[in-house]
């Protein structure tokens, strides 16, 4: 019997302490977990998805976890959790407008694969407000985002925001 795996798909930009947390969670539960980066050509990302991916694994690494993977995709997530032989897909849900979209998605997923699980988790409640567009708003007006994101994330902002 081959042991579970999850995707945790996302723009991951950049991963907030929000995103971590549901990522020990999911591990509890799924011995494979992979972050999987999502490479949206309709969305205006401020991170490449190169950028994300080494940041998610810097803010990784310094949280202590260095079993999670992380990958990137373009396409159907479905294609991504075929590939990766995800049986799985981890989301976390803030707010009602968050369950609202995962739903329509898990539907959707379930539609185009009814072998593959959708898990939602409920975030912390002091995570509940946070996003990475809200970390990234902060920090762009000079606010302290420590309690928001790893030092290595805040760094990568600086450097980012230095370069524009």
């Amino acid at each position: 019997m081959t042991m579970p795996r999850a995707i945790y798909p996302g723009s991951f930009d950049p991963i907030t302490y929000g995103h971590i947390d549901i990522v020990r969670r999911a591990r509890k539960l799924f011995p494979k977990l992979i972050i999987a980066i999502v490479a949206n050509p309709n969305k205006q990302a401020f991170f490449s998805v190169q950028e994300r991916e080494q940041i998610t694994r810097d803010a990784l690494a310094e949280m202590g976890i260095d079993d999670v993977e992380v990958t990137s995709y373009t396409g159907l997530l479905i294609d991504c959790a075929h590939k990766l032989e995800a049986s799985a897909v981890v989301r976390g849900l803030r707010a009602n407008s968050d369950f609202d979209y995962e739903f329509q998605m898990a539907l959707t997923n379930r539609d185009l694969d009814s072998e593959i699980e959708t898990v939602l988790f409920m975030t912390a409640g002091k995570y509940s407000f946070l996003s990475s567009s809200i970390v990234k708003e902060v920090k762009r007006f000079g606010g302290d985002i420590a309690s928001f994101v790893p030092k290595s994330v805040d760094d990568a902002l600086t450097r980012k925001l230095a370069d524009q």
